[in-house]
Parts: structure tokens; C-alpha cells; sequence
């Protein structure tokens, strides 16, 4: 593109310019590029929700022994979601009974003939996303063995997966 000088004769120096299809091969390209790098990102956040709920999981059953060795008693068999009575002194009574990082809420369970005495894990009861079993192994792996139905992060029921405090 020429510009015209004040005379309205053509002025020696010209730019070119950018025509519409090299201005639309740039932004195919760069379409191209964000299909590549998005999914890695997606996948990221998949991964740390991940390591998020493995550690406050790994907090809640640490709080539940620190309340065993206080009380003598692990805490109570309580409602999902809400905070057993006598534990909001040993955790952040928010993050219990905020939805957790990886969808579902909070639980303590005691329970003798489920093979422990007491256990902290996840129910999914419709609040936020539920998991699957292929989605609660890689969580299994990061706690314990990988194995949903061995070690102390078991799958107790269809909706439940526990870190099992005490055998």
C-alpha cells in the first residue's frame, strides 16, 4: 500500500500490507495450535483437583487419629456433607463442608462390620461431579495401591470411596 504525499503524488517509500488470506492462514494456524495446547491444560487441572482431594483427604484422616488419641473416640458416624460433632476443632470446617475438589462432599464413617472401625472419604451424592471407578483408581494410586478393593483407600460402596483411619 502506497501512500499519496501532500501534492497527491505517489510518495517513494511503500508498505506492503497484510492481504485476507494470509490474515485468516494466521488465525488457522494459530486455531491449530490452542486445539493442541488446550486439552494439555485441561488435563493439568484434572490432575491437581486430583492431588488437591489426596491431600485434604490425607488432612481429614490425620485430624480423625489426632481426635482418636484426644477423645478416645474417632469422630461420630455423621450426616455427608456436615461436619461430625466434635471434629470442627481438629479441621477448617469450610473446606469439610464445601463441595470437594473433585465433585461430591465430605463423610466420616464408623462402622465394625465394614471391616474398620473408622474411615473420611467421599460420597457422591449429586453435588458437583460424580466419579467413576476409572477416575477414583488414579486418586487410589496417589493414596495407596491403585486397588479399590485392597489397602486404606477403598471403595465401600457405589457412590463411596473411603481412606479407611482405622482397621
Amino acid at each position: 500500500m502506497c501512500r499519496r504525499g501532500p501534492t497527491g503524488t505517489a510518495e517513494t517509500s511503500c508498505r506492503p500490507a497484510f492481504t485476507l488470506i494470509e490474515v485468516l492462514i494466521v488465525v488457522v494456524i494459530l486455531g491449530v495450535l490452542a486445539s493442541i495446547v488446550i486439552p494439555q491444560f485441561a488435563d493439568a487441572t484434572g490432575q491437581s483437583s486430583k492431588a488437591v482431594f489426596a491431600a485434604n483427604l490425607r488432612h481429614f484422616a490425620e485430624a480423625a487419629q489426632l481426635h482418636q488419641f484426644d477423645t478416645g473416640e474417632y469422630p461420630a458416624d455423621g450426616n455427608s456433607g456436615q461436619v461430625p460433632a466434635g471434629f470442627e476443632d481438629y479441621i477448617d470446617t469450610a473446606k469439610w463442608e464445601a463441595v470437594t475438589p473433585i465433585g461430591g462432599v465430605w463423610d466420616a464413617e464408623n462402622q465394625d462390620e465394614g471391616g474398620y472401625a473408622s474411615a473420611i472419604g467421599v460420597v457422591f451424592n449429586g453435588t458437583g461431579q460424580t466419579r467413576d471407578d476409572l477416575f477414583m483408581r488414579d486418586i487410589d494410586a496417589l493414596l495407596d495401591d491403585g486397588d479399590l478393593a485392597t489397602g486404606v483407600f477403598r471403595k465401600i460402596a457405589d457412590d463411596r470411596y473411603y481412606f479407611i483411619v482405622s482397621p
